[in-house]
């Protein structure tokens, strides 16, 4: 059984307890109205049909409520009872019996269980066919109380209320004559189509027949027989119907008409109403980059759309700065009419749609009454904490009006405003169930463009944002623009507007960019004409979702600088939402593109810059520099901070981020706070966590600015992780991820002492504590990666005492039986045993090998895929320690530790991508390392051989192209090592096989260029095999030659070049090894494709070697050596008397010199290496 927010609810949308010393009252009255009930028997006489219609009016008009304390099975038991007293014959027992049945489902928020909801459909469904067509409003009404959230056991009833003559098919029929029986028939429909978490859902083909019906509705004109509010509502119960099937039926959109169907009836209601505006959309919306067709009714002047203004009424209560409090749960915004629309929010002052998730049992775990939509004044249905799914209800006045605030015009407007929600609720649900792609297919159709000179703005869901007059409204807009938004980096990133266009025709990158511009204007004027917290709100967050995903690397300058200045008032807003999602746009602003100049200049102006703002919608602003307040503790105040080089003053947003995070909160903001707890000093704890995360932000995209607040952020760490909230010690935990132990300190050098001094701070502080913190392992974890984040110099700079924890924490951390503290030593571990001062140490490398291989075998992915990255870099290090003079390192390290390793690098060879990528890398390293005191033994000679063939399946495997790279690069590897016998060993010929197939077919031209790489390492002839296996080779690299260009994947002609490059390379490589049985065979494909062959190493001669990802380029001298070094080779080779296979092929490279030496203009004879 399952049960949602009760129909009775107080105005903030909470619901109304039931008294506690009413509850046994209600109880008993129940039970002993059901005893009398059961206590009946059928009979026709009219003194019992009396005492019947007595009782069920008696059990209607019992104020029943979520806490009445009735059982659920009592509820179903009784409605059997009551239905097998009601003979079908009887019209008006029926009639009021289906309220029975309405009333009490609703009322008690009670879904019948399986064993009595079959004789319930079944009577409901015989009442149908059965009785009087006057009747059929009062049993369709409890019909979509029985099949709320009971749509998967009502199978076998599916056919005959959904069949081609199914009665529900009928009775939604636009033949219908009553409107309201096609109205409830609908809401049956939609009540059969929310599914419940775990249950089966709804078979495909009714929830296409469902989804037609539903469609055709919308599509369908407002009959003349049908008023505007029960229009309304029928609209509403379609809407929902399709957001049901698309939520929990897992419906997919594939079809392009199906989908461009929807779209063009969601974009027309989503303005339904809507005062001022009136829109005709074709049938079907299509996908186009171009502006889609949109036909509007002309206006008169006087509500022209070049005003941006919802809201004449906006920039009045603006004007008139009046110190009223609203309260939290509820948010007033007069009408243009006059008339007050309340908006009920959840408990934390928010329209509760956030990040694209819609309302739903599914998604929130929770049940709502079954939903009848009636437009009767205190009839059935319900009330939700939910605001974001407050049109899929009916509460138990059936609006958020009365008729002393407007009468019929408010009440219309209210439903209209309910029909334009359920509107963009369901597109929210559509953008989810589709591709991002085929979305965006359909761009121009809702995101607005820059209009033409003297034309019209288009109609978009800015349009709403902009005039809509209820919040709740243009909250749900922000929320789809958002979910537009989201994961749009990719097809935001062709626009480009840094040059001005002048052309005939308008490239798709302006368009894009024009419409980036237009979004960034509509959003700033929402934001300055918004008077609602909670939609505020959600503007902050769409611009934040903008600015993430926008290429301002390729737009013209001043959008962030507009963003910016708009955005500081908003950190000192009343609402606590509102300060946590500006800290939230200016975290996106200054992690977008990092680093920026422009967001460098914006970081470096005056803290004042801005603050002043006169058109700011939030009159609660402190002096502009609010946040230079004393310091908590001696600790801040003392430490000397530098500004950063060019800037007059230090970094505003740091310093305001610190401040929010370690100084006491001020009285003046404090009124709403729903995130502190009681009695807290500090800032709310959400507003606390942005300011840290904008702090890593700035540390890791700014850190020529942050640098010089490193002490500084030490101290804020050391603070946060001494506290007792687990999120802040884990959030400056992170902080110290993004501090100066990154990549940056490269480019941004700091004072050696100045780091270590940072690192001993942090090491004699709470870091140690935290590792050890198993209750709390998502805090060990991020300690973990904060470990691991030190620089390799601030290391071997701690004193001895303090390396020695850092590795003893690790190693006994990788015993630690939580998947995320073992996946992150595992990772922690693979940079240590990198570091200079470690690698040397054999021991350390030995116990660090030891632990990557116990975390190679869990039953966690994460862990095993850290752990062979881990195990790659150990195995880097065995091959960095090869190339140091002192041999005893190889000598020390265990054979049978290099035996241990290779049976785990094979095994992590069969796992998931994931592993197997660092596994192959792993095994080239190891086979490379192997000294010919191993390979002598016995013991290594197996174990050899199943690496190679691993090797050798992972190159030919279909696995991700990472993977066959590192495959590909690992053989390499392999024949590297002259101790290896290779040419000789049985294995020889599968490889060179596998990296020629991979050579001539693979579809990613890296892993060819990996490929072709390999086949040119051994240094001798000899190692390349057999006449046959030499010539099998050359082939294969002159048929890649000839494929160089031959891809369907255009993304991959920017390897074409490097492509041909290294295979060019490889060519010569085999020619300079040639032996005098090889020559013919050269010769011979020398005679078929010499021209091609030539022609790709005339340019690889003049172009010099492109850099790529085998290596350094070469100059065009260097190259023109190898072809020497070639040609030289082969005048060196004794050929049999009367063999031409030599003299062709020196004049084939002969031919090549003198080409380029012509093309150079060098008039220098060409060196006489013929006559050798």
């Amino acid at each position: 059984m399952a049960a949602v927010q009760v129909a009775d609810s107080l105005p903030s949308g909470q619901p109304r307890e039931a008294p506690r010393e009413a509850i046994p009252e209600r109880r008993n009255a129940f039970r002993r109205l059901s005893a009398r009930l059961c206590a009946l028997r059928p009979d026709d006489s009219s003194s019992a049909r009396t005492e019947i219609h007595l009782l069920f009016d008696q059990l209607i008009s019992e104020n029943y409520s979520e806490g009445s304390g009735v059982a659920p099975e009592d509820v179903s038991a009784l409605l059997v009872q009551a239905c097998r007293l009601v003979p079908l014959n009887q019209n008006h027992l029926v009639s009021k019996v289906s309220q029975l049945i309405h009333h009490l489902l609703n009322r008690l928020q009670v879904i019948v269980d399986e064993q009595h909801l079959d004789f319930l459909l079944a009577y409901t469904i015989s009442a149908i066919h059965q009785c009087s067509s006057w009747t059929h409003m009062e049993i369709l009404q409890a019909l979509a109380a029985l099949v709320y959230c009971n749509g998967s056991k009502c199978q076998k009833y599916l056919p005959e209320l959904l069949g081609k003559t199914g009665l529900l098919m009928k009775l939604s029929d636009l033949a219908q004559s009553d409107p309201e029986v096609r109205r409830v028939a609908v809401h049956c429909m939609a009540n059969l189509c929310l599914s419940v978490p775990g249950q089966p859902y709804l078979e495909e083909p009714y929830q296409n027949i469902c989804f037609q019906a539903f469609l055709t509705i919308l599509q369908s004109p407002k009959s003349s027989d049908m008023d505007d509010i029960t229009f309304c509502m029928l609209l509403q119960n379609a809407l929902k119907g399709i957001q049901s099937l698309l939520n929990g039926g897992r419906m997919k959109l594939t079809q392009t008409d199906e989908l461009g169907a929807l779209l063009a009836v969601l974009k027309k209601f989503m303005f339904h109403g809507l005062p001022g505006l009136n829109i005709e959309m074709p049938t079907v919306l299509y996908p186009t980059p171009l502006p889609q067709y949109d036909g509007r009714t002309p206006i008169k002047p006087q509500q022209s759309e070049s005003s941006a203004s919802r809201p004449t009424l906006n920039k009045k209560k603006k004007s008139k700065v009046k110190p009223k409090k609203i309260q939290q749960g509820e948010e007033e915004e007069k009408e243009s009419s006059g008339e007050i629309e309340a908006a009920s929010v959840t408990g934390t002052g928010r329209v509760n749609l956030h990040e694209g998730n819609t309302w739903s049992p599914s998604s929130l775990g929770v049940q709502s009454l079954p939903l009848d939509g009636s437009g009767a004044a205190g009839k059935d249905g319900v009330s939700s904490p939910f605001s974001s799914s407050s049109w899929k209800r009916v509460s138990s006045s059936e609006s958020d009006y009365s008729d002393a605030e407007g009468g019929m015009q408010s009440k219309m407007r209210s439903y209209q405003a309910k029909v334009r929600q359920g509107a963009l609720v369901c597109f929210l649900s559509t953008i989810k169930s589709i591709e991002k792609k085929v979305l965006y297919g359909y761009w121009s159709a809702f995101i607005p463009d820059t209009p033409e000179l003297g034309s019209p703005q288009s109609v978009s869901l800015m349009t709403l944002t902009l005039k809509d007059p209820s919040p709740k409204t243009r909250a749900c807009a922000l929320q789809v623009l958002s979910a537009i938004l989201e994961g749009s980096k990719q097809f935001l990133s062709v626009a480009e507007d840094t040059s001005d266009h002048r052309r005939a025709f308008t490239p798709f990158s302006v368009m894009i960019a024009s419409s980036i511009r237009e979004l960034h204007r509509c959003l700033l004027l929402a934001l300055v004409a918004e008077s609602s917290s909670q939609t505020l709100t959600q503007i902050i967050k769409c611009l934040a979702n903008l600015v993430s995903n926008a290429p301002y690397n390729r737009l013209k300058l001043s959008l962030l600088t507009k963003v910016w200045n708009q955005i500081k008032p908003y950190i000192r807003h009343k609402d606590v939402n509102v300060r946590v999602s500006s800290l939230t746009l200016l975290g996106a602003i200054v992690s977008t593109h990092a680093p920026l100049p422009e967001v460098q200049l914006l970081l470096q102006q005056p803290c004042s810059s801005g603050l002043g703002n006169s058109n700011s919608a939030t009159p609660h602003l402190s002096p502009p520099d609010w946040w230079k307040k004393a310091p908590a503790g001696p600790s801040v105040e003392e430490t000397s901070v530098s500004s950063p080089k060019g800037s007059s003053e230090p970094c505003w947003l740091i310093r305001l981020c610190i401040s929010i995070v370690v100084l006491p909160k001020e009285d003046s903001c404090s009124g709403s706070d729903a995130g502190s707890a009681a009695g807290s000093a500090y800032e709310p704890s959400p507003m606390r966590l942005e300011a840290l995360q904008v702090l890593a932000l700035l540390a890791r995209g700014y850190f020529s600015m942050t640098q010089a607040y490193l002490m500084e952020l030490g101290e804020v760490i050391c603070k946060c992780m001494g506290e007792a909230d687990p999120s802040i010690q884990l959030h400056g935990a992170k902080l110290r991820v993004g501090s100066p132990a990154m990549s940056w300190a490269a480019a941004f050098p700091l004072p050696l002492f100045q780091v270590v001094m940072f690192w001993t701070m942090m090491l004699n502080g709470p870091l140690p504590r935290a590792l050890q913190n198993s209750e709390h392992p998502t805090l060990q974890a991020s300690a973990c990666d904060a470990l691991s984040s030190i620089l390799p110099e601030a290391f071997s700079s701690l004193p001895n005492d303090r390396q020695i924890l850092c590795i003893t924490v690790l190693l006994g951390l990788n015993d630690s039986k939580n998947r995320l503290v073992k996946a992150a030593t595992s990772r922690a571990l693979g940079v240590y045993v990198l570091f200079p001062c470690l690698r040397q140490d054999v021991v350390f490398v030995a116990d660090t090998a030891n632990a990557i291989l116990m975390s190679l075998e869990d039953k966690s992915l994460n862990v095993r895929a850290k752990a062979a990255w881990s195990l790659g870099n150990l195995t880097d290090t065995l091959i960095v320690n090869m190339e140091t003079p002192d041999p005893s390192f190889q000598e020390e390290f265990s054979g049978l530790l290099l035996l241990k390793m290779l049976r785990s690098a094979i095994e992590a060879s069969k796992d998931k991508d994931k592993v197997k990528s660092n596994a192959v890398r792993a095994l080239g390293n190891l086979l490379h390392f192997l000294q010919p005191s191993h390979i002598e033994k016995p013991t290594f000679a197996e174990i050899i051989e199943e690496s190679i063939q691993a090797l050798i399946s992972t190159v030919l495997t279909e696995a991700a192209m990472k993977v066959r790279w590192n495959a590909c690069y690992a053989m390499g590897n392999v024949f590297t090592n002259p101790a290896l016998p290779l040419g000789t060993a049985p294995w020889t010929s599968q490889a060179y096989s596998a990296l020629t197939l991979v050579v001539t077919s693979c579809k990613n031209f890296k892993v060819r260029i990996r490929s072709a790489a390999a086949l040119s390492v051994p240094g001798k002839r000899e190692q390349y095999g057999s006449v046959e296996q030499y010539a099998r080779i050359w082939n294969a690299l002159v048929t890649a030659l000839q494929k160089s260009e031959d891809t369907i994947d255009f993304l991959e002609f920017k390897y074409c070049a490097s492509l041909r490059t290294q295979i060019c390379q490889a060519l010569i490589h085999l020619l300079s090894l040639a032996s005098a049985s090889d020559l013919p065979c050269i010769k011979e494909i020398l005679e078929l494709n010499g021209n091609m062959v030539q022609s790709y190493i005339v340019q690889f001669l003049k172009s010099g070697a492109e850099g790529d990802d085998t290596g350094a380029p070469h100059s065009p001298q260097e190259t023109d050596q190898m072809v020497r070094m070639a040609l030289k080779h082969m005048g060196s080779i004794q050929a049999p008397a009367g063999d031409t296979a030599r003299r062709t092929i020196m004049g084939f490279l002969e031919e090549i010199l003198a080409i380029c030496f012509e093309s150079s203009g060098s008039q220098g004879a060409l060196p006489g290496l013929t006559n050798q």
